[in-house]
């Protein structure tokens, strides 16, 4: 189930990771192909998993796309 072709998701909440399935948002390069708004405006993801992907972010030197 898991893909080889990029970084992990961090754990996130169960509600934040269906959100990001749903839009098919597997790995933290995916992630980062979205901005916060968008993220944001999703069912089930709110300001914590933002704060968490933006660590991992950090860590993997990644960012959110720009609006």
């Amino acid at each position: 189930m898991s893909e080889n072709s990029g970084t992990p998701l961090p754990a996130i909440s169960g509600p934040a990771e269906r959100a990001l399935a749903a839009i098919g948002v597997t790995t933290l390069e995916q992630a980062s192909e979205h901005s916060e708004k968008e993220l944001l405006a999703l069912h089930g993801f709110g300001p914590k998993g933002i704060k968490i992907l933006r660590e991992s972010f950090a860590t993997h030197g990644l960012a959110f796309r720009e609006d």
